[in-house]
């Protein structure tokens, strides 16, 4: 059937009070662009999807999939692999893009989250693992340890299982950093998300800076370690902006890029300013590949985690 994660119509533009039909049918009220036909998904929710999901919530665990209402999900569950989202499911930020819930978590993490996550990935058999988070500001760590710990947990429990982690900024803070490095994740993964002149609006508390000092120290810390970053395309940045940004990232170091187009998860959410042609994602592909990247995975529905194995084998190559 057709998938719950199709684009959801924007708010209406002052300017714009009249419908115009799409390609792929009649444009809904609202909506500035009509939604093209490569951005329409099948969603998958047969045997493995359900038993999945019957994990997940067995072990009250949250995935990314989930709350942040990725386009990929029915796909990836299927395919037995997920994003876990540990330290809670509130977020201390509240970015124009993103769908999970912000507000100020009740309490301090889970402490016995890191075990219950070993738990679901030996249960689920996999052989890739990637956990992320919300950022946890309100912690004086930022929540570096129990990445630390979720690491060591999985190592345990799935020693086979490759780990990949995308953490949140940290607030810039170096020894929470090197927490995570020091636990020796197969991959590290933190995302710009945007180019710099969006970010008060894309990602409001984040740092450009910042983000690319990261990166970079990450790369320092291990330089045997693959790091990773990602961005999405449709916010209404410029070509010139986006190959600027890959250059800049390319110069700290980062092995693989993720480039994807933007989708509005809610109508309270930021609008899709457009809607990137898949000739040009791979155009970027190229661009990025002579950058020095040593992969690049960029199309419409690319997400940070989506075929994140594939990708980590590619940039090994």
């Amino acid at each position: 059937m057709a998938s719950q994660f199709n684009i959801l119509p924007t708010k209406e533009h002052p300017a714009q009070g009249a419908n115009t039909p799409d390609c792929a049918g009649e444009m809904r009220p609202g909506e500035l662009h009509p939604r093209p036909a490569w951005l329409k998904v099948r969603f998958f929710g047969g045997e493995n999807y359900q038993d999945l999901k019957r994990i997940m919530r067995t072990l009250q665990l949250h995935t990314v999939c989930e709350s942040a209402r990725c386009p990929n999900q029915g796909e990836c569950w299927e395919h037995r692999t997920a994003t876990f989202m540990i330290l809670g499911d509130i977020c201390t930020r509240a970015c124009g893009f993103c769908a999970v819930t912000s507000g100020r978590p009740a309490g301090a993490p889970d402490e016995e989250e890191p075990e219950r996550v070993a738990l679901a990935i030996e249960q689920m058999n996999l052989k890739y693992a990637v956990v992320t988070s919300v950022n946890r500001d309100d912690q004086p760590d930022g929540g570096s340890k129990i990445f630390a710990r979720t690491i060591a947990a999985i190592r345990a429990r799935v020693p086979d299982c490759k780990i990949e982690v995308l953490i949140p900024d940290f607030r810039g803070d170096g020894a929470a950093l090197e927490t995570v490095v020091a636990a020796g994740p197969d991959v590290l993964n933190h995302n710009v998300e945007t180019v710099p002149r969006l970010y008060r609006q894309v990602r409001p508390g984040a740092i450009y800076a910042r983000s690319l000092q990261l990166l970079r120290t990450a790369k320092c810390l291990a330089p045997n370690m693959p790091v990773k970053t990602g961005m999405m395309l449709g916010l209404g940045e410029s070509r010139e902006e986006v190959l600027q940004a890959m250059s800049e990232l390319a110069a700290q170091g980062t092995d693989i890029l993720t480039l994807g187009q933007y989708l509005q998860p809610t109508r309270e959410h930021l609008p899709v300013v457009r809607f990137v042609h898949p000739q040009e994602f791979a155009e970027y592909k190229q661009l990025g590949q002579r950058m020095g990247f040593r992969h690049v995975e960029s199309g419409p529905l690319v997400r940070s985690s989506y075929h994140a194995f594939e990708q980590e084998q590619a940039a090994k190559r």
